[in-house]
């Protein structure tokens, strides 16, 4: 399986972005993705999950009502859309997946992803 994310750049404070990761070699239907991200001496974070049969979503507090997470299972794609976006969610933002039995099932904890894509770099200026 492999992960290649996209979209990434530098904006302006409030500003918006929308990035992309494409998934190979699996068949995306049955991965849980997430998108973390980490910030220049920082630990990575989750910052949201969605469940296969996109109906269960995971956000961290500090994104949650300005982030959303999609994706398009016929395009084996996970989408992050990032409004409102300040200096301090400027960071490297990679996308995971896991194979999940169960739909809702969301995962959150870096340890319980499989896969990881290099990562797409995000950097917001003031």
């Amino acid at each position: 399986v492999q992960l290649v994310e996209s979209g990434g750049g530098l904006v302006e404070a409030g500003g918006s972005l929308r990035l992309s990761c494409e998934m190979s070699g699996g068949i995306f239907s049955g991965y849980v993705m997430g998108w973390f991200r980490q910030a220049p001496g920082k630990e990575r974070e989750v910052v949201a999950v969605m469940g296969w049969s996109g109906g269960a979503t995971f956000y961290s507090d500090s994104v949650k009502g300005r982030f959303a997470i999609s994706r398009d299972n016929a395009k084996n794609t996970v989408y992050l859309e990032m409004n409102r976006l300040t200096p301090v969610d400027t960071a490297v933002y990679y996308c995971a997946a896991r194979l999940s039995v169960f739909g809702s099932t969301l995962y959150v904890g870096i340890d319980e992803y499989d896969y990881w894509g290099q990562g797409t770099q995000v950097t917001v200026s003031s």
